[in-house]
């Protein structure tokens, strides 16, 4: 039931304007948070405090555990669930860039970020599904504009970082969740009607989507890595089939 208005928003304003849905969402769940969630005693105090974003320098230290335990695990995630489904998001809307270039910026501005505290620059999968597919702008050739936006956003929102963190935490998970999915269920139909058109790739789409929506993981890797190995290894049986017949 809390999470009702943000559903209502979303599907009252989509019906007039797609592109306004999701911000209504987003507008939805600020009120909600603000007027129908009771708010533990100090917590306008806390956010106040929050506003004003503090600098506080960390020494950095090195060490061998933490290069095995935490920087090639992280490394390892970022390529399986950020980069390399970043590219297959951008291959679905018919983008086909060079991934050398781009891995190689993304890692070159990963050691710029990381004396300054900022985890692994990628290219956000999720991100490049909404800023890719049409309802970013019928203009193929018009869409980088909400990655320019996007930028611009996030750089707000790091600026307002404890703020938002600090308001967000009020809210119940459910509230998350619900703007969360409804932002994505534009850039999930285009891509499940990208990879499921081709009658002789439906299986490994099928599969690839299936085993990454389990959410099954090995050895600390993400579902988003094993459905892609699990898609193309069907995809090249598949391929190994047909060559033989």
């Amino acid at each position: 039931l809390v999470g009702l208005p943000i559903v209502l928003a979303w599907a009252v304003v989509g019906s007039v304007s797609r592109l306004y849905a999701v911000p209504a969402a987003l507008i939805a769940f600020v009120l909600v948070v603000a007027l129908g969630i009771d708010m533990p005693e100090g917590a306008l105090a806390g956010l106040s405090a929050a506003l004003v974003p503090q600098a506080e320098f960390v020494s950095p230290s090195f060490s061998a555990s933490a290069l095995i335990s935490i920087a090639l695990p992280l490394f390892i995630v970022t390529m399986a669930s950020q980069n390399i489904p970043g590219i297959a998001v951008l291959k679905v809307n018919d983008y086909h860039p060079d991934p050398g270039p781009l891995f190689a910026t993304t890692g070159l501005f990963t050691l710029l970020s990381a004396p300054f505290g900022g985890h692994a620059v990628n290219l956000a999968a999720i991100t490049a599904a909404m800023c890719a597919g049409s309802d970013s702008h019928p203009d193929r050739a018009r869409r980088y504009w909400s990655s320019i936006n996007a930028g611009i956003a996030y750089v707000v929102f790091g600026l307002l970082a404890g703020a938002v963190t600090t308001f967000v935490s009020l809210a119940p998970s459910v509230l998350i969740e619900a703007v969360a999915g409804l932002a994505l269920i534009g850039a999930f139909s285009s891509s499940a009607v990208a990879a499921f058109t081709n009658a002789e790739t439906r299986e490994a789409a099928a599969i690839t989507f299936l085993v990454t929506a389990s959410g099954v993981g090995f050895a600390g890797v993400s579902g988003a890595f094993w459905g892609l190995v699990a898609g193309g290894l069907m995809l090249a049986l598949a391929r190994f089939a047909k060559g033989k017949g």
